[in-house]
């Protein structure tokens, strides 16, 4: 058996030793680069979804801040506020959206002028001096009450001219101390506790308007109305005019309806009844739209409507409001001006 020195043996032992002694060091470095690789990745990972979260958190931000000013600068309809108080100074006032009739009206002009047969001659049975006259234009006379003496020529005595009908002297016609002729009208009187209404009708609207329809009579001076009913229609055309007469009457219960006076008239030749209505005075104009204004609280706000048929006094509703709203009907305008005059300062 062959024995190995001693020295080299201890050479050989030394060897293997660093041998191993580097393949241990590699294998704790190679472990340590995958683990600082490890780190890293990681270290990447929670960078990125940190970035990540900060996008989101940005991003949520963002939509919070855009519903944020979206919220902020929405806006309703335009609208105002007026106190209680100041609403009646300034003769504000307001009607609810309801049902109501739309007509179909013409409007025609006419004239007044006494009822047929109600019109009377004062008349002198004999030739001779006037010696006295009682009564003059203007003044009410009743049925046989004495107007005038006269002397006749014939018989030499003195008789008495009374009035045939009770009513109101149009026209005197003798003076006293003048000479009647044996016939002669010395008075007018007339029995104006009514009168007729001849309205003028022109064109077309003849054969819409027929007896029996609703008419609402006005008077020119005072704007005072009264409501009568068509009589009938004249067979004949007026030479003056070439319009169709439509004849109504009045009663002229205080006296200041007068023969030859021009009136207007409202004649309704139909009526349809509607689910909404307002009157024509709540209506105003903005930005080329038809608008309304309605009152909640103090609070009056501009609403868009569209309208269908209409009256002079009504109009018909078809969208924008709704049964038992309020709406301004007088004073509109100012509710117009103030909601005007507020947007333009918002828009500065």
């Amino acid at each position: 058996m062959n024995r190995i020195p001693f020295w080299t043996a201890l050479l050989l032992a030394l060897a293997l030793s660093g041998c191993g002694d580097k393949k241990t060091a590699d294998a704790h470095a190679e472990s340590g680069e995958h683990a600082g690789e490890d780190e890293h990745t990681e270290e990447s990972k929670h960078a990125e979804e940190g970035e990540h979260a900060e996008e989101d958190g940005h991003a949520e931000g963002g939509d919070a801040h855009a519903e944020g000013e979206e919220g902020e600068h929405a806006e309703g309809p335009p609208s105002t506020k007026l106190s209680a108080s100041v609403a009646a100074k300034s003769g504000i006032k307001v009607a609810k959206v309801a049902p109501g009739t739309i007509a179909d009206e013409h409007e025609v002009q006419g004239l007044l002028t006494p009822i047929d047969g109600r019109v009377a001659q004062v008349m002198a049975r004999f030739p001779g001096p006037i010696r006295s006259l009682r009564a003059n234009i203007g003044d009410q006379v009743r049925a046989g009450q004495a107007l005038a003496s006269i002397e006749s020529n014939l018989s030499l005595t003195t008789y008495t001219v009374t009035a045939p009908i009770s009513g109101v002297v149009l026209q005197r016609n003798a003076s006293v101390g003048g000479v009647a002729a044996e016939g002669m009208a010395l008075y007018e009187i007339g029995d104006l506790s009514e009168l007729w209404v001849d309205l003028h009708v022109f064109g077309a609207d003849a054969q819409h308007i027929t007896a029996g329809s609703p008419v609402l009579i006005t008077r020119m001076g005072d704007q005072v109305t009264t409501e009568t009913v068509l009589e009938r229609i004249l067979p004949s055309t007026a030479t003056a005019s070439q319009s169709t007469i439509a004849r109504a009457r009045v009663r002229n219960t205080d006296g200041m309806w007068r023969p030859g006076s021009a009136v207007r008239a409202r004649v309704t030749v139909a009526q349809q009844r509607v689910a909404l209505m307002v009157p024509q005075t709540a209506l105003q104009t903005m930005e080329n739209m038809d608008v309304v204004f309605v009152r909640t609280g103090e609070t009056y706000t501009q609403r868009p409507v569209k309208l269908g048929k209409r009256d002079p006094g009504q109009v018909e509703i078809l969208s924008g409001l709704k049964a038992g709203e309020e709406v301004v009907t007088a004073q509109s305008f100012l509710i117009k001006a103030d909601i005007e005059k507020s947007t333009a300062e918002h828009d500065h």
